[in-house]
């Protein structure tokens, strides 16, 4: 199997793992009579967790090897998810998160995605770049909507009059072997995934400091207000504010993660035809309008309406911005390059959870629905005044 291949199934199964625990961390937590606060912070110490792996994985991922951080990456998320399902108490939970990098957003946003994405680039050419990131996000949102129906599995399987709490235990150590099955995949890469120089080094041109500078900085925006709508959040904003169960929630999801994967290949026929930021822009702030009108939804079949309307436009900026970040750089800078970004997306996502859970408790329910939203429109603003001009090589840049 092609290393490209080989990526795609370790996507997949990491995104499976994800879609499942993103929607069921949130119920899970509450079970353990975890008040909206307590599942912020909880939520915030795995994105922590894995900012600081993707911290390690951008300074030195290249030296270490490609393939060998790979493999330890799967294995702390394994330990830490298993962990995470045999605690009950507030510290242990956040520790394990920590450690293994426990993922609430419901999209695999982890550090092994440094790696993957500086890998992608060298197995295709220039044009077959974007649909590359393309297949790569659909397989990844593939694995989203199945883990969401994985999500629906311990209220399906245990009697109506049943404690959930030994279900959903049980599907949190399922999501642990989940994310352990990835290292299957990386043993099998082979050695062209590495850096060819002997001693990689963290050297960039000044034209790429500049461009990861600005972008960096408007990711940072972005992701700060992702944060605030992860989807343990709004898994625990649907089932509080309406009160479906966790199949109803879970087959939400599934469908939201099945329009995502449309959206992407969809991205990339767009961007052929009106660039990769137009892309990027364009597609975003409708998406952001649309989740505004969530919270003031009177009843749950339109506030699901109105959200899958939002997630079919949301992820089409994913695999343009992807592409985009890796073709305004030059192949030697790729890993330094996902890295920086990375890492200033997982701290957005770190850190806004926190807040999200405090305002869901103490001010309104929906609040950070609409303050993500806001800022989301402010940082697609902003990315097209700064970035409108500056072109990818098949865009004639």
């Amino acid at each position: 199997m092609s290393d490209r291949r080989l990526i795609y199934v370790a996507a997949f199964l990491r995104a499976l793992a994800t879609g499942m625990i993103g929607v069921l961390l949130g119920i899970y937590l509450a079970r353990l009579a975890f008040g909206a606060a307590e599942i912020g912070w909880v939520i915030s110490a795995g994105l922590a967790g894995a900012a600081l792996a993707a911290l390690v994985v951008t300074v030195a991922g290249d030296r270490l090897g490609r393939r060998r951080t790979l493999l330890v990456l799967a294995v702390l998320a394994g330990v830490g998810g298993a962990a995470a399902g045999l605690t009950s108490g507030l510290a242990a939970m956040a520790a394990a998160a920590f450690l293994g990098m426990l993922n609430g957003q419901g999209r695999d946003r982890g550090a092994a995605l440094v790696l993957e994405q500086a890998i992608l680039p060298n197995t295709v050419s220039d044009t077959g770049r974007t649909r590359a990131f393309a297949w790569y996000n659909v397989l990844q949102d593939a694995g989203h909507a199945a883990g969401g129906l994985l999500a629906a599995l311990p209220s399906l399987l245990r009697g109506p009059a049943a404690d959930p709490l030994p279900s959903l235990r049980l599907a949190v150590l399922g999501y642990a072997l989940l994310v352990l099955a990835t290292a299957l995949c990386y043993v099998r890469l082979s050695s062209e995934v590495e850096r060819s120089e002997a001693r990689p080094r963290l050297e960039v041109s000044v034209q790429s400091r500049r461009i990861l500078t600005r972008i960096s900085l408007l990711f940072g925006l972005d992701s700060l207000a992702g944060g605030f709508l992860g989807t343990a959040l709004l898994a625990y904003f649907f089932q509080e504010q309406f009160g479906p169960g966790e199949t109803v929630i879970a087959l939400l999801f599934v469908g939201a993660r099945v329009a995502n994967a449309v959206s992407h290949l969809g991205a990339a026929w767009l961007a052929g035809r009106i660039g990769l930021v137009n892309t990027m822009v364009f597609t975003h702030v409708p998406s952001s309008l649309l989740l505004m009108t969530v919270p003031l939804a009177p009843d749950f079949v339109t506030a699901a309406l109105l959200f899958l309307l939002r997630e079919g436009l949301v992820e089409m900026d994913v695999p343009t911005r992807q592409s985009y970040v890796m073709a305004v750089v030059r192949p030697e800078e790729r890993t330094f390059a996902s890295g920086v970004t990375h890492l200033v997306r997982l701290g957005g996502w770190a850190v806004a959870p926190s807040f999200a859970g405090v305002l869901m408790q103490y001010v309104a329910l929906g609040s950070p629905l609409v303050i993500g939203a806001c800022m989301k429109i402010a940082y697609d603003g902003l990315l097209w005044l700064s970035f409108r001009t500056i072109r990818p090589p098949e865009e004639g840049g």
